[in-house]
């Protein structure tokens, strides 16, 4: 009984409970205040034969009987509340529901915007993995731009170079720096061949 419980602010179950159990409490406390009367009673009586033992059995066997009335009572008593006191009839709606008179929702309409909020879902999912693998590439670009920055700064250096030693093109200035490399080569070959021999002979 949703729609009850959001006019009511409380399901008409909750409000039967707490009615069923108050009467329980209630009852409890009327026995024992019967039995304390009954007590006081008795011990007025001279020579009376009815023990107090005997006064409780009968107070919860009574007890015990207004339970059994009240429970069947309250069973044709929940059911005439449930469906005549706090029932709101199907043809009723609330205020705040006053819309669905002009736009009537269905269960297919539902079973439809289920499926679209689905597809809406997956086209997000596959949006994010597009983004993920863009930014991907956008970090892999930055990094690709990078190298090709310091690889400029290299050329522009070995220009700067050509310029210190009298070459102005570019191309001449790159292949005196392959000359020079291979200098350095020959020279670091004819150490390294003077030091092995040098290891020989001290052997």
């Amino acid at each position: 009984m949703a729609y009850e419980a959001q006019f009511f602010g409380f399901t008409p179950q909750t409000c039967l409970l707490r009615i069923y159990v108050a009467f329980q409490d209630h009852l409890f406390e009327v026995m024992q205040a019967v039995e304390q009367v009954i007590l006081k009673k008795l011990e007025g009586i001279p020579d009376c034969e009815i023990s107090s033992v005997q006064t409780r059995k009968c107070t919860e066997k009574f007890l015990c009987f207004m339970k059994g009335r009240f429970d069947n009572l309250f069973s044709k008593m929940e059911q005439l509340i449930l469906h005549s006191i706090l029932c709101i009839p199907p043809n009723i709606l609330l205020p705040e529901d006053k819309c669905q008179e002009t736009n009537p929702f269905s269960e297919e309409k539902f079973q439809l915007l289920k499926q679209e909020i689905k597809e809406l879902q997956e086209k997000y999912k596959v949006e994010l993995c597009t983004e993920q693998a863009l930014l991907a590439e956008l970090e892999e670009q930055k990094t690709v731009k990078a190298k090709l920055r310091e690889t400029l700064t290299f050329f522009d250096e070995l220009e700067n170079i050509g310029r210190y030693q009298g070459t102005s093109n570019f191309r001449e200035s790159l292949v005196s720096l392959t000359q020079n490399c291979r200098k350095l080569q020959n020279i670091i070959h004819n150490v390294e061949k003077e030091s092995k021999r040098l290891e020989t002979i001290s052997q």
